[in-house]
């Protein structure tokens, strides 16, 4: 039976001959030429070498983006950086029901400054913007219900206000074209592990726009992002370019399989990518008021395609159980609380007759009560 797997917004599947590039890495690189390949190799320059891959499907100029921290750290840093450029002003502005990872990290840079954090239904988020904001923080793709932000619209507004734009997009890159300098964006983060198939715990991305670069103040100074690292300064002197983000040594052997990954999308034309997405998600909601309502499933995510990222919730009582039954039959999606089935549909290796399959499958564990078994009704450590 032909796995289907529909869970690329949460990790995405190894792409091309990764075990081959990882063996030649230690062949070649880590064994052959040792501490030499930082420079044979480019090592030490991976951080912007391959953030300058991620740079075209994120619609950004050369240098401001950079890749080598998790999403989580990047934010803290990016938020930090946003209270500063923002002097003055103690508040956060964020959606009710954000992701828990930003969540946290924006409540823990609002104790460290002193600020109050301003939690608000997505669709408010905007408009909630006061001059008592430093910077406005939100996913362009909830990972609950795939609802989308109109980037364009809202980052206009809250630069109206006097506030800073930040933007997650782990849940929107390599799924659609996105134009962070034409959107006039400040800031954003974004992880690879999902639709950019960097592999379990990938090193995330960060965009500093060009006219911030300068200015801007990161609060873990270290010696990657210095001037001149290997000058051993005692003081810290950042970067006068993109580098200054950086703190620690990269994680190279990551960034080598990251950067691996990204040949798949040498050449894409991003808003191909993106129409084929809106044709997988349009279809499988079709699909599923046609075939799935009647065993109760309810489509939670917008059906308009302007207003929905590249995955498409259902909600059901039986979520988990059900998530787990269709893993049983070759249908690889997950569960979020409190009771959706979360499909995911990358468009870089996904087909309608893939989808149409999963329908399939799904509507004939609901026929036969495959989801009532036991074995399907105990929750893992990870859902």
């Amino acid at each position: 039976m032909k796995r289907i797997y529909l869970d690329g917004n949460s990790l995405g599947p190894p792409q091309g001959d990764v075990l081959g590039r990882i063996a030649r890495f230690v062949a070649d690189e880590w064994d052959g030429q040792l501490i030499g390949a930082w420079n044979s190799r480019g090592w030490w320059d991976a951080p912007i070498t391959v953030g300058e891959r991620i740079a075209p499907l994120i619609g950004a100029a050369a240098g401001q983006t950079v890749v080598g921290e998790s999403t989580t750290i990047w934010l803290y840093k990016l938020l930090s950086a946003a209270m500063h450029l923002r002097p003055g002003r103690l508040e956060i502005v964020t959606e009710t029901g954000q992701f828990p990872t930003d969540r946290h990290v924006i409540d823990s840079v609002a104790r460290q400054f002193g600020a109050s954090v301003r939690a608000v239904p997505s669709a408010e988020a905007a408009s909630a913007v006061s001059e008592q904001a430093a910077v406005v923080s939100l996913c362009h793709v909830d990972y609950r219900s795939g609802r989308r932000h109109d980037m364009r619209a809202v980052t206009a507004a809250v630069h109206e206000a006097g506030a800073v734009m930040l933007w997650d997009l782990s849940h929107s890159t390599g799924a659609m074209d996105l134009h962070l300098d034409e959107c006039n964006v400040d800031l954003a983060v974004g992880c690879t592990y999902k639709y950019l198939n960097g592999g379990p715990g990938s090193p995330a991305f960060a965009y500093v726009a060009d006219r911030h670069v300068e200015a801007i103040e990161q609060p873990i100074s270290g010696w990657v992002g210095h001037a001149d690292p290997f000058s051993m300064d005692e003081y810290h002197r950042p970067a006068p370019s993109i580098r200054k983000m950086l703190s620690g040594t990269p994680p190279v052997v990551a960034l080598a399989v990251l950067d691996h990954a990204l040949d798949a999308f040498d050449g894409a034309d991003m808003a191909a990518l993106r129409s084929h997405s809106t044709a997988l998600t349009g279809r499988f909601i079709e699909l599923a008021d046609a075939r799935l309502r009647r065993h109760g499933f309810i489509v939670a995510t917008p059906r308009a395609a302007a207003e929905r990222g590249s995955h498409v919730s259902l909600a059901h009582d039986e979520a988990y159980a059900i998530v787990q039954a269709a893993i049983s039959v070759g249908v690889v999606g997950d569960f979020r609380e409190p009771n959706l089935c979360r499909f995911g549909f990358a468009p870089l290796y996904l087909t309608i007759a893939d989808l149409e399959a999963a329908v399939d499958r799904l509507e004939q564990l609901m026929v036969d009560g495959t989801y009532k078994r036991h074995e399907f009704q105990v929750r893992a450590a990870v859902t």
